[in-house]
């Protein structure tokens, strides 16, 4: 019988740290992002995020496109929730112009930007658990997801990417009988965020791999410019439709919700609360909504009625220095900020005078949000990095801008 002999003391206590590269491939990490995680062992020391690998040149496209046009990239910046960023962006252009839009045209834009707040959560919710090796969640959260946007196909014509909105106002009113479907999917879909809620709030495995996870404090949050279900979850009540209200919010009746613990679990049950809200809000917008005007009546601002153009000479004048040219707005800079899905989004414009803006530049919540992933994600195992990225819903489009 042979025995083996023991490894010196000192070569069982040598490390050394390991680099990973996580990414940028597209599947584990929501988008076309490169982590570096610096590691010991199975925790994780360090994560640097490289960013960049999706960037679209929007910013510097819109500089060279009238207002009017525009609207056809600001959807494309956050395509999980397109309204969020139509909307701001048209805020902008409307503060600069001094558009007056009509109530029948705010209300659906509300009604609009609170289906899409949903449709981005359930995604979040899907994928998010999904990311963890929940399979089933994922067919749930994307069955309501699906009806979303036969909703928005319905009003727009697509499923993404919409623009609808317009300067001033709407593209066109919504279809006959919209309203009524929308009433049936929000009636249908109060019952549906119980079974989310169950398959994550009431599961031990998720309970355990997210609860106390990725904690970023109220302190730390506000430090780093989280803003949205991030940072209320940290326990801090910002919300702009509150804090900043436009299109009518500050007349609609909702609560914010808020949780104090600021791990990955407290961002999940977020952002089912906020699905809950958003419902209430859409019934309101629903008893609220009367026929009437959906866009500004001054011409220089608005296309024309279609039937105008066959008896006006003049309409016909205003409909093609629109299309062809677009409109002036005078002198000067705006910034409207919007509670998207992800947090505050906005449109710095500046206007020099002439028919495109002279700069734009998008205050995107995810390329801010992404940032904590360098502090939340440090001291854990790697394992739990994924839920932590997870957790944040970044979406690379709104990062790469």
């Amino acid at each position: 019988m042979t025995t083996s002999t023991p490894l010196p003391t000192s070569s069982l206590l040598h490390t050394e740290e390991m680099i990973l590269n996580v990414g940028p491939q597209h599947p584990s990490t929501h988008g076309v992002l490169r982590l570096v995680v610096h590691m010991d062992g199975e925790y994780v020391t360090k994560v640097v995020a490289h960013m960049g690998y999706l960037h679209t040149g929007f910013e510097k496209t819109m500089e060279n496109r009238t207002y009017q046009q525009n609207v056809t990239y600001a959807p494309r910046t956050d395509y999980l929730h397109c309204f969020g960023h139509e909307l701001a962006y048209v805020l902008s252009a409307e503060r600069l112009l001094g558009a007056e839009v009509p109530v029948r045209a705010q209300l659906v834009r509300v009604l609009l930007h609170e289906l899409g707040r949903i449709h981005s959560h359930l995604v979040f919710i899907g994928t998010g658990l999904l990311d963890l090796g929940a399979l089933t969640p994922f067919f749930y959260a994307f069955r309501e997801k699906e009806m979303v946007q036969d909703l928005f196909e319905e009003v727009c014509g697509y499923r993404m990417n919409q623009g609808y909105f317009r300067v001033g106002g709407l593209y066109r009113d919504l279809p006959e009988g919209f309203e009524q479907h929308v009433r049936a999917f929000i009636d249908h879909f109060d019952e549906k965020v119980d079974e989310y809620e169950a398959l994550f709030r009431e599961n031990p495995i998720f309970v355990d791999r997210a609860t106390g996870v990725g904690v970023l404090s109220a302190a730390q949050a506000k430090d780093l410019g989280l803003t949205g279900p991030n940072l209320r979850a940290s326990g801090v009540p910002l919300d702009h439709r509150k804090a900043n209200p436009y299109c009518g919010y500050a007349e609609l009746d909702f609560e914010v919700p808020v949780e104090s613990a600021g791990d990955c679990f407290a961002r999940f049950v977020i952002r089912g609360a906020e699905m809950r809200q958003s419902a209430r809000i859409v019934r309101q917008v629903l008893d609220r909504l009367e026929p009437g005007p959906i866009r500004d009546p001054n011409r220089k601002i608005s296309l024309p009625p279609r039937q105008e153009l066959e008896t006006s000479m003049e309409a016909v004048i205003y409909h093609f220095k629109l299309v062809t040219e677009g409109f002036h707005p005078p002198l000067g800079e705006a910034y409207v900020p919007v509670e998207s899905a992800r947090g505050e989004v906005g449109y710095y414009l500046v206007s020099d005078g002439g028919s495109v803006p002279y700069r734009v530049k998008i205050r995107a919540p995810s390329f801010v949000n992404l940032q904590a992933l360098e502090v939340a994600g440090v001291g854990g195992q790697f394992a739990d990095l994924i839920t932590v990225v997870a957790s944040l819903d970044p979406v690379l489009g709104d990062v790469d801008r």
